[in-house]
Formats: C-alpha cells, sequence, structure tokens
C-alpha cells in the first residue's frame, strides 16, 4: 500500500478524545485526526516522533491524519483504516504463502445479519487484526485492551468451519523488524481462552510484520506466534 503523498514528520504532544492528536510540525501545533480507535497502549508519551499524511479535501475538518510512531527504536503503522488495504495489496501480489493459490477476492464478506469478515479468499475467511502493542522491545502482541468484538468473531470463526469454510485469523503486525507475536493473556484472558478454543477447533492463526517507510506500507514476512506467557 503506497502513500499517495509524502509524509510530513512530527513529534507527538498528547492524543485525546480518541481521534484527536495534537503533534508539534516546525515549531508549530497542528491537530490530526487519530484513526485508531484502540488504547494504543505504550504508544502515546509526549516527544515520541510521528509522520502525518496531509489532505486537501475542502470537507475535511482536519487536515492531517496520524500514520506512524517511532517507539523502541521501532516504526509502528497506528492508522487501522489502513489494514485491510495492506492485507488486500498482499493477497493480490501473493506475499500472504497460506493464500497464494486463491483466485477469487471478495472483502467485505457478509457471514450472517450480524457479522462481517474482512475477506472470502474462494472458501477461506480471512479475519484482519491491525497490531500495534510493544510492551517489550522483542514481541509484538494483541490485543491492547478488552475486545469482546474479537471473541465474537472467534466463535463465529468456530461455526463457520461446519460451515464448510477455512478459517484465518491474520495478526498484521504493523512493527518494523519485530520476529515474535503473542496474544495478551494479562489485557484480555477472554480473549486468550477464546483463542486457545479457536485453535483447537482448527481455526487458523497467523501473524504477518510489515515493512514501513515513508512511501509505502506493505507485508514483509511471516513472524512466530508463542502461545506461552
Amino acid at each position: 500500500m503506497k502513500f499517495t503523498s509524502s509524509l510530513i514528520k512530527g513529534k507527538l504532544i498528547n492524543r485525546y478524545k480518541r481521534f484527536f492528536a495534537d503533534i508539534e510540525v516546525n515549531n508549530k501545533t497542528i491537530t490530526s485526526h487519530c484513526p485508531n480507535t484502540g488504547s494504543m497502549m505504550g504508544l502515546l508519551d509526549k516527544g515520541n516522533k510521528v509522520w502525518l499524511t496531509k489532505h486537501n479535501d475542502p470537507k475535511r475538518k482536519l487536515k492531517f491524519t496520524l500514520e506512524m510512531i517511532k517507539v523502541k527504536k521501532r516504526t509502528i503503522g497506528v492508522n487501522t483504516h489502513r489494514a485491510n488495504r495492506i492485507v488486500e495489496h498482499a493477497l493480490e501480489n501473493k506475499l500472504i504463502t497460506e493464500f497464494n493459490t486463491i483466485k477469487n477476492i471478495k472483502p467485505e464478506f457478509k457471514y450472517s445479519d450480524d457479522t462481517r469478515f474482512d475477506f472470502l479468499c474462494d472458501n477461506k475467511i480471512l479475519e484482519v487484526k491491525n497490531v500495534t502493542l510493544l510492551r517489550n522491545a522483542n514481541i509484538a502482541e494483541f490485543p491492547d485492551a478488552i475486545t469482546s468484538r474479537g471473541s465474537k468473531h472467534l466463535r463465529r470463526l468456530i461455526d463457520s468451519i461446519k460451515k464448510g469454510y477455512k478459517p484465518y485469523v491474520l495478526f498484521l503486525t504493523q512493527i518494523q523488524g519485530i520476529n515474535k507475536f503473542r496474544i495478551a493473556k494479562d489485557i484480555d484472558s477472554n480473549y486468550f481462552k477464546d483463542y486457545i478454543e479457536a485453535k483447537k477447533a482448527g481455526v487458523n492463526f497467523l501473524a504477518y510484520r510489515c515493512i514501513l517507510s515513508s512511501k509505502e506500507i506493505k507485508i514483509e514476512k511471516k513472524i512466530k506466534i508463542f502461545d506461552e506467557q
């Protein structure tokens, strides 16, 4: 997924009301849209280096969008709206080994009246979870807050096996250079329990890290999932 314009460098001042972030750019303070509804745990220290995109749409109230933050010497993509575009690019370009023989890609697959999954690829359901949590410098984690929606998706994925689908969860790790991933059991023990149950039932779990630059973000390589805590 390529950025359509050059990114703007700045320093984080603070994030507030979930969707707003004040950023220092060239000794001036600007307010940007924060496209991440999660807690963003560990990412929001004042002075962290950030990158923004600028939009010239006159209908937009906020002209800037927060895209990436640098934490513990690693660049992390925080715009959750881009996650599915990154994965779709990877599917189209055979960057995900487990999906390199698929022929049809259907985004926003309506599984039931109350559930949509991110992609249906032939008979494979693919649900994407964006990963930004980095409490330890060497391991990425998900979730960064309690996620009842995530648990619901796992239960629906278990159910999908009975209907002939092959379900996958892809932990899209937008953390430069990370090689390990695990579920944050201490943050959401119910999600961890549902994850173990889903794994035993036949749901497939993948973690792929991204390579991030001022020009693009794309899937780079598969990383190992650790179940031990």
